[in-house]
């Protein structure tokens, strides 16, 4: 066994030596972006993984999950060799097979599956197992050049990113690390960071121990809000008529700064006299929220300048979580908040970068009249709905990297028929087995973040990191990058991308791209491209044609359904609401010790988890004759999940979460969280809604 009780390959007498402390980056799907500090025993052998300081954002403070990776890297069913389908799909009955014969396969029905229908059948697609660019994003450079499918990349963060980008212009915003020293107040807003974003508790706390004060918005009780001096429990998908009723208590009791909305906003004369119509009384029958509590939080928001928002991917989960993050973002220009050491917001920093991913993705051979594809409706287009294909052929081949589709995708029945289908021809490239390698006709074994070369933006922080190798790649497993070169040769595809190393693809963007070469950026421990005051704050104008930010977006500009959008901020009722049949508000809410569906298999993560649990109101419970351990079933026209009840104060009647995406065989009824999620299309161009879901809920 290694530390912390996880088996590993072959035991060593290395393992009993003083680890070598080597640096990498955290991979995972977190904004954070960790800078890392790994325990190696040996070659091939980890112990355990810490902070590292060297990074200021870090600051020597990681999760547990990460802490306990010796329990990933060496778990014993980690995938060893490549592996052909010998029985029914998604039986998970394997062969062992080479790699050539592997690698020749996929190519031989990629080639097949095109020929018989065009470019447009074959769909690679992929997600966020890894934060890293090369080994992530390199599939793009296989589907640029082949004239596959184009990628619609909905399912994280394209609701919040365009509510964001709508009122600044731009994904940047005030760095994090002012909270700890000037902030007077820092309200989390959308998120749950002990469970997400352990980094953004730490400088909270950090400010809250200064003496600033602490709020918290959420659907729930979470453990972040347990820390809060002031918990705003809003319905799920009703922040923006808060935050609107926060705006009319600023304007009518004098909290609202003239001289820099005169200066900076686009129209401050027209929200003033719209959000005067938005009295707390209005807000508290949307959002649930007291009114004498809505004024508090105006008057303690507007009571200093120093206040800061740190805004999360909750947002990114509601039909209209554009709209609500836009009517948050306006609430520190309506204050002036952005001018000030420790004020403003951030939701992001990744497009500060000045990166050419030019090289990395291929994107000097993308053809824009193929038609995208929208990797949140993956259940509808394998069932080959017409709207869904977008007016193409059946995708009839895949490969998958960095993702779990059969796990972590919205309406699990159709995605499950659709991976079920004979006439699909399936290839994951995976480090376990997971749900959706069941599914598969090719498995091939990944690498972790460990056992490759990589580079990282980061969005919490303003780091861009680069990684070396810390020990060799596990039995035959291989990286995304090889995966992706070997097809091409196979393929005839025909970029230099694919005759370069990882190593080689990093260093040439950083030099093209004006940034510190690969070597250098390594031995600093990161390039910090944090910006200077007057542009950190947006003093030298706002990233819009104007300069200024924008109560009146340009939602033309985002595509879709615009015209839906609200003129102004404004309360968008779009959301799946409560109805007599189904009068409960289901929140897929993340889990502490899992990450999606990465950290299901540890054995640190089950044993804290224990098993798949609705956290429901008491009153609701009394109600429903439900007691703490009992089970219950959630439903609504896409299906029905079978979990144990567990009564919770802290959150709304009606309001019902289910923490983790836990795998499907850990439910009874062998189907997970996602299968009475929906993959409806967020307004205005996309973005998947996990936390907009109106459900019943029944004793079983």
């Amino acid at each position: 066994m290694a530390p912390d009780g996880s088996a590993r390959p072959g035991k060593t007498a290395a393992a009993k030596q003083k680890p070598v402390l080597v640096d990498s980056v955290c991979p995972h799907d977190c904004t954070s972006t960790c800078a890392l500090e790994v325990e190696r025993l040996d070659a091939h052998t980890i112990g355990r993984v810490h902070g590292s300081r060297r990074n200021t954002y870090t600051a020597g403070v990681i999760c547990e999950k990460v802490a306990r990776y010796a329990q990933r890297v060496h778990h014993p069913d980690r995938l060893q060799y490549p592996m052909k389908r010998v029985g029914p799909k998604g039986s998970g009955q394997f062969a062992r097979i080479s790699w050539e014969e592997a690698l020749d396969t996929v190519a031989e029905q990629f080639i097949a599956k095109a020929a018989k229908h065009g470019g447009e059948t074959v769909w690679p697609y992929y997600y966020a197992g890894t934060m890293g660019l090369v080994q992530r994003d390199g599939i793009n450079r296989l589907r640029h050049v082949m004239k596959y499918s184009r990628w619609f990349s909905t399912i994280c963060v394209t609701l919040a990113d365009t509510g964001w980008v709508a009122g600044t212009g731009f994904k940047r915003g005030v760095d994090m690390r002012e909270v700890d020293e000037h902030s007077d107040v820092v309200v989390i807003w959308g998120g749950n960071p002990v469970n997400t974003q352990v980094n953004v508790m730490h400088h909270a706390m950090t400010a809250k121990k200064r003496g600033a004060k602490l709020v918290v918005v959420d659907p729930y009780r979470t453990g972040t809000a347990e820390k809060a001096n002031m918990h705003l429990a809003v319905r799920p998908g009703t922040d923006g008529a808060l935050a609107v009723a926060v705006m009319h208590v600023l304007f009518k009791e004098g909290f609202a700064d003239w001289d820099y909305l005169r200066q900076y906003a686009d129209c401050p004369d027209d929200l003033a006299k719209h959000v005067a119509t938005r009295t707390p009384e209005w807000a508290e029958k949307i959002t649930g929220i007291p009114v004498a509590q809505i004024v508090a939080f105006a008057r303690l928001y507007g009571s200093t300048k120093k206040t800061y928002i740190r805004c999360h991917h909750g947002f990114s989960r509601s039909r209209n979580g554009a709209a609500n993050m836009h009517a948050v973002t306006c609430l520190p220009t309506v204050t002036g908040a952005w001018s000030q050491l420790g004020g403003g917001a951030l939701y992001g920093h990744t497009q500060m970068y000045p990166l050419n991913r030019t090289l990395i993705e291929g994107n000097d051979h993308i053809d824009m009249s193929l038609r995208e594809l929208d990797q949140s409706r993956l259940g509808p287009i394998l069932t080959n709905d017409p709207g869904a294909l977008n007016g193409g052929p059946p995708v009839t081949a895949m490969l998958i990297q960095n993702t779990n589709p059969a796990m972590v995708c919205p309406e699990l029945h159709l995605v499950h028929k659709g991976l079920s289908r004979e006439d699909l021809f399936l290839c994951v490239h995976e480090q376990f087995p997971t749900e959706t390698a069941a599914f598969a006709d090719i498995v091939l074994p990944a690498t972790t973040f460990l056992e490759h070369d990589d580079f990282y933006t980061a969005s919490g922080h303003t780091y861009f990191q680069v990684t070396k190798k810390v020990i060799e790649p596990y039995a035959e497993s291989r990286e995304n990058h090889y995966v992706i070169c070997e097809l091409a040769k196979r393929l005839g595809a025909e970029h230099r991308g694919f005759d370069m190393t990882a190593w080689e693809i990093m260093d040439e963007t950083l030099k093209v791209s004006g940034m510190w070469d690969a070597e250098t950026n390594f031995q600093k421990g990161g390039q910090d491209f944090v910006k200077p005051f007057e542009t950190g704050h947006f003093l030298d104008g706002f990233e819009t044609p104007d300069k200024k930010f924008h109560f009146r977006p340009d939602w033309k500009r985002f595509g879709g359904r615009w015209q839906d959008m609200p003129d102004l901020p404004d309360h968008m009722d779009v959301i799946d609401n409560a109805t007599p049949e189904k009068p409960f508000r289901l929140v897929a809410a993340p889990a502490r010790t899992f990450l999606n569906s990465t950290f299901t298999e540890t054995p640190g993560s089950l044993s804290r988890e224990k098993r798949p649990t609705a956290l429901i109101h008491p009153e609701d419970c009394a109600a429903l004759g439900v007691k703490s351990g009992d089970k219950v079933i959630l439903g609504n026209e896409r299906g029905e999940v079978l979990v144990h009840a567990k009564p919770q104060d802290g959150q709304q009647r009606g309001v019902v979460i289910v923490e983790g995406i836990w795998p499907n065989k850990h439910f009874e009824r062998k189907i997970g969280i996602n299968a009475i999620t929906s993959a409806d299309p967020g307004w205005p161009n996309g973005g998947a809604v996990f936390h907009d879901t109106a459900v019943w809920l029944k004793r079983a």
